[in-house]
C-alpha cells in the first residue's frame, strides 16, 4: 500500500462566513481556494496549514448538528502542532476564545489543550 500522507480534513459548519472567519482571520489559514456549488446551496473552502495539511470547509444547508457529548463514534478532534502551547492559548485568548488549562500527556510527556470552533468540534493544541 502506497499511503504518503493526509490529504485533508473536511468539516461542515451551520455558519458559513462565522467559520471562515475563524479558520482564516483567527487561526490564520491560508485560502487556497472557495468555490459556491449552486446545486447544493453550498460553499467549499480549501484551507492550507503552514505544514501543508488542508482542511475542506463546507457549508450543507441543513445538515444535523455533531453529538460531542457524551463523545460520539468516529473522528474526536483535530489536533494543530506547536511548539509553543502556551503562547498560541494565550494568543487565543487574547482573540476572546475559551481555551482550555494546559494538561500534561500522561503517555509522551507533551503540553496539550483544546479549545472549539464556532460549531463546537473539539480543536486541540498539541506540542511537537
Amino acid at each position: 500500500m502506497n499511503l504518503t500522507g493526509q490529504h485533508h480534513v473536511a468539516i461542515i459548519c451551520s455558519d458559513y462566513p462565522r467559520s471562515k472567519a475563524f479558520y482564516t482571520e483567527l487561526l490564520g489559514f491560508e485560502v487556497i481556494e472557495e468555490s459556491y456549488r449552486e446545486a447544493r446551496n453550498s460553499y467549499k473552502l480549501d484551507l492550507r496549514l503552514p505544514d501543508g495539511t488542508r482542511i475542506e470547509l463546507f457549508s450543507m444547508p441543513g445538515a444535523p448538528p455533531r453529538p460531542s457529548f457524551p463523545e460520539a463514534l468516529g473522528l474526536r478532534h483535530l489536533a494543530f502542532a506547536t511548539p509553543d502551547v502556551a503562547g498560541v492559548k494565550a494568543e487565543l485568548e487574547s482573540k476572546d476564545l475559551a481555551v482550555e488549562d494546559i494538561r500534561i500527556d500522561p503517555l509522551t510527556g507533551k503540553r496539550f489543550t483544546f479549545f472549539a470552533d464556532p460549531d463546537g468540534l473539539p480543536l486541540e493544541l498539541y506540542e511537537v
